[in-house]
């Protein structure tokens, strides 16, 4: 029994981590429009001066920000197929 529910947690975990999806290839199709420097207001993938501001309010806010929307990003920042995960990877992608 110990080990149906070990290998069913085991199954359920490894379904969980492959959710999200590779913060660079959402980057690529979805958030690089803005944030490789085209729209200055974006802060530009690397620039953590830009992004120190930014992580100090909390990843929370920062994940609200892209699914709200803020300023000239648009809700879910272009990504509609996002998930909070997938949207928290992206932003620690972009911030280093």
């Amino acid at each position: 029994m110990k080990l149906l529910l070990l290998a069913a947690t085991t199954l359920l975990l490894s379904s969980m981590a492959h959710a999200a999806q590779d913060p660079e290839a959402v980057f690529n199709r979805s958030c690089g429009a803005c944030h490789n420097g085209q729209l200055p207001m974006a802060p530009k993938k690397g620039d953590t001066a830009a992004w120190t501001p930014r992580l100090a309010q909390g990843m929370d806010k920062l994940v609200q920000h892209v699914t709200d929307g803020y300023n000239a990003m648009p809700p879910r920042g272009l990504c509609t197929d996002c998930s909070a995960e997938d949207f928290q990877a992206i932003i620690q992608w972009m911030s280093k």
